[in-house]
């Protein structure tokens, strides 16, 4: 907490300039920040004592690599954990270089900022207690539902189609984790979120038998690693490894190596084949938003 603290006081202060290039950035002071999730599912999340793993903070590792070889030297990466609500103004205000989690690629937020190529399409679900009976939108009528601060997922859920009528409470964690602790304690009857990141607090939980993913798709949504905007340079060089990652056929392995294999530090299987809609994107690489996903 400490340290994003000191972010955002950075942030108060005027930070760097959003407008400078990262590339001629890291070559002066030699390090990058890396914005990571401590609880988003097996896209980005905490192995404790500062360390984080999963499948975006290896893609990030390799548009490292790339970039240490653009400018010539061996950079110190630091971690640095972001929230929902953080995130944005953090890569905005040049704290944060590349982040690594799980953010929805939307048009409100293209305004903000700038996004690698999809590397992740994601189907946003209900997660559940398995004795709870709840298997629909409609079954949430007079419940808790709980969502995490600074995400869309809630929003989502009201404006679907089946929950028209559907009256919920809505409760809010701090993050993921916080999310699923409110489930999992009986706070909330529901969580909604992104279903990788349901699929990922299930399986590292006390009890992953007792808990189901269920009810209609909400949407589809394309997740990538976020940077600034109009940073041409970076991003060029970020697109031309995620472009290499999918030819080499590495793309498909390291997905398979964090949501198909036992992954640390428990050993736990997400469990999760990579989806039709990730297929897609990978083979018509593309850095369009969320809206351009929604159903005409």
């Amino acid at each position: 907490m400490k340290k994003i603290a000191l972010a955002l006081a950075i942030s108060l202060l005027g930070g760097w300039s959003a407008q400078a290039d990262t590339l001629e950035k890291v070559k002066s002071s030699g390090t990058l920040t890396m914005g990571v999730r401590d609880s988003s599912g097996a896209l980005s999340y905490t192995l404790g004592e500062g360390k984080y793993a999963g499948f975006h903070i290896e893609i990030c590792q390799r548009i490292v690599a790339n970039l240490e070889k653009a400018v010539g030297k061996k950079l110190e990466v630091k971690n640095l954990a972001v929230t929902s609500q953080n995130r944005i103004p953090l890569v905005q205000n040049g704290t944060v270089d590349i982040e690594c989690g799980s953010t929805t690629n939307n048009a409100t937020r293209q305004k903000d900022v700038s996004f690698v190529l999809t590397t992740f399409v994601e189907e946003v679900r209900i997660a559940a207690k398995a004795n709870s009976g709840i298997t629909s939108i409609a079954q949430l009528n007079g419940r808790n539902v709980a969502t995490t601060t600074g995400t869309t997922s809630v929003q989502l859920l009201r404006k679907h189609e089946r929950a028209n009528g559907v009256d919920f409470k809505e409760v809010f964690g701090k993050d993921h984790a916080d999310s699923f602790l409110l489930l999992e304690s009986g706070r909330a009857d529901a969580f909604v979120m992104d279903g990788q990141i349901l699929a990922g607090n299930i399986a590292t939980s006390k009890a992953p038998a007792d808990y189901r993913i269920v009810g209609e798709v909400l949407s589809v949504e394309p997740i990538a690693i976020m940077m600034r905007k109009d940073d041409v340079a970076f991003k060029k060089l970020a697109d031309d490894t995620v472009r290499d990652l999918v030819k080499s056929g590495d793309m498909a392995k390291i997905y398979d190596k964090w949501f198909v294999q036992p992954i640390p530090p428990k050993n736990t299987r997400v469990g999760l084949t990579a989806s039709d809609a990730t297929k897609t994107a990978w083979a018509n690489l593309n850095d369009k938003p969320a809206e351009d996903y929604a159903k005409k």
